[in-house]
């Protein structure tokens, strides 16, 4: 067995929101958030009129422009069509599994993942097993099971993210699903060539400590039956969206007007910073920039998903991918005007797409 590190992070970031246009008040708090202040600094036109912009000062506000426009954040994908796959079995123990699923091939180019459902079969425990051990379940008669994501990186070693945990209990047996979206999700991040998708199922006791249950140790995963041959092996359900019907269409065309009818875009929106009395003295770069809005509406599936998401709402039009704002502001200090480069996040709109309202953002691959 490979030596494994195991990575607890739990915690997923909330889906960006529909797209409304960026309003004064919105670059003002934002602005006043990362220089920490509580109101707009009030300058005089003389504090900054002979005011010379330092060259480090400068080139640190152009790199971040040109960093702006290569550092996205990421948004939420969803899709409708149904694909599955079956998992070879890598290595088998007592209470754990490696699962491995080559992934190639099997998302459309033109698709995005709505979700991905891992199903196991889960084996009957003979009635033999349960009489004999029937005083030891007296208190539990479940186990845990626990899917994560396993990655080789590129030093050899492992790595191991938890991707979905649920009971099961031994009287019962049949199919089992576990959300693995997010498994999915950070296999795409990989580089291609990218490596064979390798999910690591674990059987654990329900509770810690020397009176736990041992109940774990009687449950049992089929990976393929004689005679039965791929029913009951490890399934990968992906559902994806075609992206040509249930898509945004990119940029809007200026030249048609927006209405309800109109597919989600991105439309230019230009926030003009010199005409606003509070940044005329305050903002030294730039005097204005293109921020963008998403507008339009989005087709809606036929068959809404229910398996791990039941409370999803309508698709909307939200941006997906949005970019940092570089300024230089003038502070005063000492009775004195000062430059300083500072960034704004998320100000800017790159794309916009359409995503089910209640939705999480799967975490980014980290090294």
């Amino acid at each position: 067995m490979w030596p494994l590190w195991l990575c607890w992070a739990l915690w997923v970031l909330p889906l960006v929101g529909p797209a409304a246009a960026l309003t004064e008040e919105q670059v003002r708090a934002s602005l006043l958030q990362q220089l920490h202040l509580s109101q707009v600094s009030v300058l005089d036109k003389a504090d900054v009129e002979d005011l010379v912009i330092p060259a480090h000062v400068r080139a640190q506000y152009v790199a971040l422009l040109h960093r702006s426009h290569g550092v996205l954040s990421r948004g939420k994908r969803f899709s409708q069509k149904f694909r599955e796959v079956a998992g070879r079995l890598l290595a088998s123990e007592a209470s754990t599994h490696l699962l491995v699923f080559r992934m190639e091939q099997r998302l459309p180019p033109d698709s995005e993942l709505v979700q991905a459902v891992l199903r196991l079969f889960q084996e009957p425990v003979p009635k033999a097993a349960l009489r004999r051990h029937e005083r030891l379940f007296q208190r539990s008669a479940r186990a845990r099971v626990t899917v994560e994501w396993l990655r080789v990186r590129d030093d050899g070693t492992n790595r191991t993210s938890l991707i979905d945990s649920r009971l099961v209990s031994l009287h019962e047996s049949g199919w089992k699903a576990f959300d693995v979206t997010e498994a999915v999700s950070l296999w795409q991040q990989l580089s291609r060539p990218r490596q064979p998708l390798v999910l690591q199922v674990s059987v654990q006791r329900e509770h810690l400590g020397l009176l736990a249950s041992d109940a774990h140790k009687l449950v049992r995963f089929a990976s393929q039956v004689a005679g039965d041959a791929g029913q009951r092996e490890p399934q990968l359900e992906l559902h994806t969206l075609d992206l040509k019907a249930y898509g945004a269409q990119g940029d809007c065309d200026p030249e048609v007007p927006v209405t309800e009818g109109t597919r989600c875009c991105r439309q230019e929106t230009y926030i003009d910073l010199q005409g606003m009395k509070w940044a005329e003295n305050w903002v030294l770069e730039p005097p204005g920039f293109l921020a963008y809005e998403c507008v339009g509406a989005c087709q809606q599936p036929q068959e809404p998903l229910t398996f791990q998401w039941p409370f999803l709402g309508p698709r909307q039009c939200i941006a997906s991918e949005t970019a940092s704002l570089p300024m230089i502001v003038g502070i005063k200090e000492g009775g004195r005007a000062r430059p300083q480069v500072v960034s704004l996040p998320n100000l800017r709109v790159q794309k916009c797409s359409c995503a089910s309202d209640g939705a999480t953002v799967p975490r980014e691959l980290e090294p």
